[in-house]
């Protein structure tokens, strides 16, 4: 029996209550050598929502699986038509004042690095420099077949090319760029192969049920081990691939800061939690820091 990835985490009734204050943050930072390990809530404020939060897309979308798109074609039909909708809308997603202050931070020397559990691309565009994309990023293609990566943009005018007239209305758009389409409205929507083999596409990105490299895992490893500290900011730490870092940092004796506004499967392994939004609490930390945000 294929067993089904964890989608959902329900917090224990004992978890230590978050807090506003954001001094143990101000603390950290000054510092320095902290690391960073962000997840979609980071993102919420740039109109990408959120998996688990209040008004998550958990509660309306089952993501795709890496099994059920390799062992289907009408999975990656449905796929391939939602993800070219939400690329419309997601590939216009800007910087916010979170990403923006994350990438003041590093210009001033107070982060050893970046870890990002998300696909968008904003803490680059932010100017965060050097960000590892721990689950792979919406704007690259790969082939299954021969391993060409192409651009995603590229793909999205051949997909346009293919399909004119597609233009149906989503009912939302998801943090992994999937929009919310129902089977009728994706019709007959047309897959394209891959130019240099003619092999199945997919995006650059680790769905769920699909393991993250080992190397850029052994990578993140390195990067808590050469840090004096995690903040994690906007993650609900409910997949393994971000908790197993918090878990380290906890066991080599490294504080842990989450600033995520619901409880997060890190929590009892954290110093705090700031249940604020991560915008305002962020400009907030750079202000008491006296580090310049870009605008």
């Amino acid at each position: 029996m294929r067993m089904r990835p964890t989608l959902s985490w329900t917090p224990d009734e004992d978890l230590p209550p978050g807090t506003t204050d954001l001094a143990p943050v101000v603390d950290a930072l000054r510092a320095g050598g902290v690391l960073v390990l962000s997840g979609a809530g980071i993102s919420t404020e740039s109109g990408i929502p959120d998996y688990r939060g209040e008004g998550g897309s958990l509660g309306r979308h089952t993501p795709m699986t890496y099994q059920d798109f390799t062992a289907s074609a009408q999975a990656r039909r449905r796929y391939w038509a939602r993800s070219h909708l939400g690329w419309r809308t997601f590939g216009r997603a800007r910087p916010n004042a979170g990403h923006r202050a994350v990438a003041a931070f590093a210009r001033s020397g107070l982060l050893t690095g970046v870890i990002t559990q998300n696909v968008d691309g904003l803490h680059q565009l932010a100017g965060t420099p050097d960000v590892v994309e721990l689950h792979g990023s919406l704007a690259r293609v790969v082939c299954l077949s021969c391993g060409a990566v192409g651009s995603r943009q590229d793909l999205a005018l051949r997909l346009e090319e293919a399909n004119a007239g597609f233009e149906p209305v989503a009912a939302g758009i998801n943090p992994d760029g999937d929009a919310d389409l129902t089977d009728a409205q994706v019709g007959d929507f047309r897959v394209l192969p891959c130019l240099r083999c003619g092999g199945i596409l997919k995006p650059d990105v680790v769905f769920f049920g699909e393991a993250v490299p080992a190397a850029r895992v052994e990578h993140c490893r390195h990067l808590v081990r050469e840090a004096t500290s995690l903040l994690v900011l906007g993650s609900s730490l409910t997949v393994m691939s971000g908790l197993r870092f918090v878990r380290q940092a906890s066991e080599a004796g490294k504080p842990v800061l989450v600033v995520n506004r619901d409880p997060t499967r890190g929590d009892r392994h954290a110093l705090t939690r700031v249940a604020l939004p991560l915008g305002p609490a962020l400009s907030s930390v750079a202000d008491q820091l006296g580090v310049r945000v870009d605008a």
